[in-house]
């Protein structure tokens, strides 16, 4: 049946091409619907409980999307004329901000005083270039103490300031982001034309949307040239042939086409993982020509001409192209169980990819290089490869002692698996290298930095924050954070409340504690709002109806785990100590934790029903139990090592190595396959003995295993050249997996095949001598 479809491909070969590229072109339209998505919340689904959370703290106060900018004078000390003379003009710049809400500063702070009865709220500094010492030295001691300044937006040592811009984002953000990024960047620039010897830092959720953004566009525009360019090189060395290798590419990109234009066509944006796609499908689909064409060149070489090298080509390599192309499509469709929609979307297009690569694999692949020239030179060696045959007989001659190495090498290895956790730091989702990384991190360890917890107490009744009691219960709380060492800042209504009690006695120390009267709250409030200009009133702590209050607990940088463990800690605390206030606690760093850990225990269910399917198919396939669940085991085992080697050197496991085992899987299935569909190929049909049907399968299918090594391995290291975590640390395990898929195979498979068929076959044997030895009964008519 394969070798009359052969003859019809190669028959009507200008059909066959001219229709897959009108198939390929009409699919690649949907590249018309490209556009990236700048947004993090594409990491979360729209029902994610994290996400609805923090979406409510949003609508009930005003958004935590900003921009920090970091400030840090060269003579170390910034309260001097010139540098808050800047950071006054600074301020002054970022109201201009697009989409620009809010802007806080240690200049416009809204400093009060008291003035016999009355309240004086001014900016803490005005024309900074006609300060005195003495009016310096007020600043300084203003600012260092005030709780809502201190470590926020100054440093414990006077060094480092920074101006906060929070950012109202339309519902459609496209735009948006850029246009801001754009605005800040240029003040930045100003800035460096001020004062040439400040550092400036940028940091906050717009410029963290924005390396998103970037990371997507870098690694399109770097790494997928930079693999075509590898794959180049290795086809023309490997395979010797131009036109084999421009056929090559050619399905290589029609296969990116169809991926990329049929996921575009469903209006789903381009992010950050789905920029490893076109990378991917690179290198799955030279798998699959890297197979038929080895076939092809050989059988020219060894005497065939060119149409019935292309037919037998096709009549052994069609079932086990089609095995491997299902088996890595289930491989990347088991990350739909992931929680994060763009894995998923990585994940579907790469399924897509792989699926166009298999119909255009045996389809326009042989039909075009039938019509393109070839020219081969007569093989001189009987061997397809003299090493490979050499590697076979020494596998043979050892198996015993590889069976039993390479099992307890295997079972070190996986005995380190426990040695990971689940644990992830989002801001580490980039290379040292990106300045929003760098930034961030210059902006924790000397101020805050984007790992927050967000909490808002209902008080349960409208104006029911002046109530006494329930601000002493808010106190309360904020003092039980402050004793942690991880807390960096909290932002509270409590430090104004005791600030404004404080001021309205006299400014007298003894009064710098929270009202003890409910109307004497309120009025307080009042009179301290109607005080405020535009843009610097309360609602980044009060909702409308005043009826709860948000406090922001800044952390240090730290992993998802330390992350959920100090909510579950402060949550039982307010469970046990202040039971009679509702309480919802959110932010950005709790839902990047949280998804963590959904994500790797939804992705093992995916990757759990895969390697059933993935096993029922090779039993099917192999047409026997017995080789199918032995297949099993080459293919678990480089993922076991693998990931028995990163608990060795590293032991974190994120959301870009959740999803390594169920891609893996499929792909180091190829190697299997291609390997036993050789090897029962010459053990059932030509009745060879194990030993030579092994030889067989090393010296038939083993160089192509080899390219196709190469050339995988090459196109996921090349991911580790990304900026982004998820594209390194996917490539970097995925490549060292497949690099021991191909070891497992060639030093352990055999062995095992050795262990079970040749003691089916002996008894075989030996089933036959006795039934030759019973004597012969004579009958006589």
């Amino acid at each position: 049946m394969v070798t009359q479809y052969a003859e019809f491909i190669l028959k009507d070969r200008w059909l066959v091409v001219i229709t897959s590229i009108l198939l390929v072109l009409a699919a690649a339209a949907g590249m018309k619907n490209f556009y990236i998505e700048d947004n993090y919340r594409i990491f979360f689904d729209e029902d994610n409980p994290q996400l609805l959370a923090f979406e409510s703290m949003q609508n009930n106060y005003d958004k935590t999307d900003n921009v920090l900018v970091v400030l840090t004078p060269a003579n170390g000390n910034v309260f001097t004329r010139d540098n808050l003379a800047l950071v006054e003009w600074i301020t002054d710049q970022a109201w201009q901000t697009p989409y620009s809400k809010r802007v806080d500063s240690i200049t416009n702070y809204q400093h009060t005083v008291s003035e016999q009865d009355d309240l004086l709220v001014a900016p803490l500094v005005e024309d900074a270039e006609s300060l005195s010492a003495r009016d310096l030295k007020l600043i300084k001691e203003v600012a260092l103490s005030e709780p809502q300044l201190f470590r926020r937006l100054i440093s414990p040592d006077g060094r480092v300031t920074a101006v906060n811009i929070s950012i109202n984002l339309p519902e459609d953000a496209l735009e948006a982001s850029p246009e801001i990024v754009s605005f800040v960047r240029d003040l930045k620039q100003q800035i460096q034309v001020r004062a040439p010897d400040m550092q400036v830092a940028l940091t906050g959720v717009i410029m963290m949307n924005n390396a998103f953004s970037e990371a997507s566009q870098q690694d399109m525009a770097t790494l997928t040239p930079a693999m075509f360019l590898t794959v180049l090189v290795v086809l023309t060395l490997m395979l010797r042939s131009v036109s084999a290798t421009m056929a090559t590419l050619a399905v290589i990109m029609m296969s990116i086409m169809v991926g990329l234009g049929l996921f575009f066509w469903t209006g789903r944006p381009m992010s950050s993982p789905m920029a490893s796609a076109p990378t991917i499908i690179l290198t799955m689909a030279v798998a699959d020509a890297v197979h038929l064409l080895s076939n092809f060149l050989w059988g020219m070489r060894g005497g065939l001409d060119k149409r019935e090298a292309m037919i037998e080509s096709l009549r052994i390599n069609f079932q086990p192209i089609f095995l491997t192309s299902i088996t890595t499509a289930l491989g990347f469709l088991s990350i739909n169980f992931a929680e994060v929609p763009p894995l998923a979307d990585m994940g579907n297009t790469v399924a897509i990819g792989v699926i166009a690569a298999f119909f255009l694999s045996v389809s326009f692949l042989p039909a075009l290089v039938y019509i393109l020239p070839v020219k081969v030179k007569p093989r001189q060696q009987q061997s397809q490869h003299p090493l490979l045959e050499g590697l076979s007989h020494f596998v043979i001659r050892n198996n015993r002692v590889l069976l039993w190495s390479v099992t307890a090498f295997a079972l070190l290895f996986i005995a380190l698996i426990p040695r990971n956790e689940i644990n992830d730091e989002f801001v580490k989702y980039f290379a040292p290298s990106v300045d929003f990384r760098a930034d961030s991190d210059y902006a924790s360890d000397n101020l805050v930095g984007p790992y927050t917890i967000e909490y808002s107490f209902l008080s349960g009744e409208d104006n029911g924050i002046a109530d006494p009691a329930y601000l002493a219960q808010i106190k309360s709380f904020v003092d039980h954070v402050k004793t942690n060492e991880a807390v960096r800042h909290v932002y509270t209504l409590t430090d104004t409340m005791q600030r404004l009690n404080k001021n309205l006695h006299s400014d007298e120390e003894q009064w710098y504690k929270l009202p003890d009267n409910r109307e004497l709250s309120a009025q307080y409030l009042l009179l301290y709002e109607m005080s405020l200009p535009y843009g610097l009133d309360l609602n980044d702590q009060l909702n409308m109806a005043k009826s709860s209050t948000r406090v922001i607990v800044s952390v240090e940088n730290m992993s998802s785990n330390d992350m959920i463990q100090l909510e579950a800690e402060w949550k039982q605390w307010i469970e046990q100590n202040i039971p009679e206030f509702s309480f919802n606690a959110a932010s950005t760093a709790l839902m990047f934790a949280h998804i963590g850990q959904r994500n790797a225990s939804s992705l093992v269910k995916g990757t759990i029903l895969a390697l059933i399917l993935i096993s029922a198919i090779l039993i099917i396939a192999l047409r026997s139990v017995k080789l199918g669940l032995l297949s099993l085991i080459p293919n678990l085992v480089p993922i076991g090592i693998a990931f028995g080697l990163w608990g060795l050197f590293d032991g974190m496991v994120g959301m870009s190595l959740s999803v390594v085992a169920g891609v893996t899987m499929g792909i180091v299935v190829d190697d299997t396959v291609h390997f036993l569909s050789k090897y029962t190929r010459a053990y059932r049909e030509k009745n060879y003995s194990v030993e030579e049907a092994i030889t067989y399968a090393f010296t038939t299918v083993g160089q192509a295993l080899v390219v196709t090594t190469i050339v995988l391995v090459a196109g996921f290291m090349i991911l580790t050249l990304s900026t982004f975590k998820f594209n390194a640390d996917m490539g970097l395990l995925t490549a060292v997996t497949i690099t021991l898929a191909l070891i497992i195979d060639f030093l352990l498979l055999p062995p095992l095949l050795m262990l079970v068929d040749k003691n089916q076959k002996e008894k075989n044997h030996e089933t036959q001598a006795s039934v030759s030895d019973k004597p012969v009964q004579s009958t006589t008519v």
